[in-house]
């Protein structure tokens, strides 16, 4: 069982940045792709960056691609996600998920998720 916490959301003003990080229990982290997701307010979850097991490899999505970086750090059981020239459109919960072998896209490849962290961004 891995459990998975977020930290790092806050409100910005638009073309601001911040740093989501999201903290994992277990001894098995390193064992995992991870990724990121985020819904926004009357919209489904979609996803938004994965890296694999080793960090040597990313995936994002279109949207954010070019502003966001994602990232791990193995000894420390931590992913985190940098997000620079922020859009009021990027404002959601964002939440942080893992279990899975490979990176994907899809929710349902993933079997762990954090509690999610609100990210704000105002024009």
């Amino acid at each position: 069982q891995v459990q998975l916490v977020e930290s790092g959301g806050g409100l910005v003003q638009a073309g601001g940045s911040l740093r989501l990080s999201c903290a994992a229990s277990g001894r098995t982290f390193s064992s995992y792709a991870m990724g990121w997701f985020r819904q926004a307010p009357g919209k489904e979850r979609e996803f938004v960056a994965t890296i694999t097991r080793s960090g040597s490899s990313t995936y994002y999505a279109d949207s954010v691609k070019g502003r966001f970086t994602i990232s791990r750090d193995n000894a420390k059981n931590t992913v985190d996600l940098q997000m620079n020239s922020l859009k009021p459109e990027d404002t959601a919960v964002y939440y942080c998920a893992g279990g899975t072998l490979v990176t994907g896209t899809r929710q349902n490849q993933y079997r762990y998720w954090g509690q999610g962290t609100q990210v704000t961004v105002s024009s």
